[in-house]
């Protein structure tokens, strides 16, 4: 049974990724962003489902083949491991309740999150386009989790967007933790509008309105609130949504800025929105603004600063 932990977000993890050597060769996939900057933040929960059901290090490979119900996991020695690592990622994900997260091994057969090599029925000719086995059962059983691959997390974009969801939701798992009420989801809502705006100004609208009348069943609200807040999340922000919130924020502060910070403001938001400075420069000079000119609102803002500075997420973006 793992308990939650307020302070820091857990995160499942394929334990090759970790530098464990649990490959079918013995081998492992270490992933040095993972172990030499993410780990000084989260704590990770290392598996391995091909371990876990019995087998080796090294072994005989998996691949999936093509069946008429779906694809299945077929090992080496003829062996059908569908069911056993089914079965796993069943109980791992009513266990593992707790976590912010999930990173997966790419191309593996049991936890590869997507583009996995599907083999015809006679185990030759391969298209990439399936899940693995164990990372496909868990992902279904906890489908707001924001899950992410080890290879993808290489991409500066993906990787601050994988980042930005694991502590928006370590967010979402404390209020459960502390119980469920109006305020609190109020609360939380009003600490993620800019995010929202910058990720979707349709859905920021849409959850507004939801929350506009928490009379009714607050769990049901709550739900469709944070699939609906995940889903959001996921997509990738445009540098033009960047910009646009940017100019929402520059607006919302303009009665406390001198004019020579409001110049200066929008003249760092413009280079951002052609490319000639980082998001991080604008964010920068806000934040800088703020300690200034306190305003408690702005301050609580997630898109202001939506994970620890110390991991440097925003310097390629």
């Amino acid at each position: 049974m793992y308990n939650f932990n307020p302070k820091r977000p857990q995160l499942g993890i394929s334990s090759c990724v970790t530098g464990q050597e649990v490959r079918y060769d013995a081998g492992h996939k270490r992933s040095a962003f993972c172990m030499e900057t993410l780990a000084e933040h989260v704590d990770f929960l290392p598996l391995c489902p091909e371990m876990a059901i019995g087998m080796g290090s090294p072994r005989p490979t998996i691949r999936l083949v093509q069946a008429p119900t779906g694809p299945i996991a077929r090992c080496a020695d003829g062996r059908d491991l569908t069911q056993a690592l089914q079965d796993y990622g069943t109980e791992k994900s009513r266990e593992l309740n707790v976590i912010a997260g999930y990173i997966f091994c790419a191309k593996s057969p049991s936890c590869g999150m997507e583009r996995v090599k599907v083999y015809d029925a006679e185990g030759k000719g391969s298209r990439k386009i399936g899940t693995g086995v164990f990372a496909a059962e868990f992902m279904a059983r906890q489908p707001n989790l924001p899950v992410e691959e080890d290879g993808r997390l290489n991409d500066p974009v993906l990787r601050e967007n994988f980042i930005a969801r694991v502590y928006a939701y370590q967010d979402w798992l404390s209020i459960m933790h502390d119980g469920l009420s109006a305020a609190a989801l109020i609360d939380f809502h009003s600490r993620y509008k800019f995010l929202l705006m910058a990720h979707s100004p349709t859905a920021y609208l849409e959850l507004g309105n939801l929350l506009a009348n928490l009379s009714a069943d607050i769990d049901r609200i709550a739900q469709r609130y944070i699939t609906r807040l995940m889903r959001t999340l996921a997509q990738p922000i445009t540098r033009r949504n960047h910009a646009n919130v940017l100019q929402h924020i520059q607006g919302y502060l303009k009665n406390s800025l001198s004019s020579a910070e409001r110049v200066e403001l929008a003249k760092n938001i413009d280079k951002y929105r052609i490319g000639k400075l980082p998001l991080l420069a604008p964010i920068t000079l806000i934040r800088h603004y703020l300690a200034v000119h306190p305003n408690a609102y702005m301050e609580s803002q997630r898109y202001l600063q939506p994970y620890p500075d110390e991991l440097g997420l925003r310097y390629g973006i």
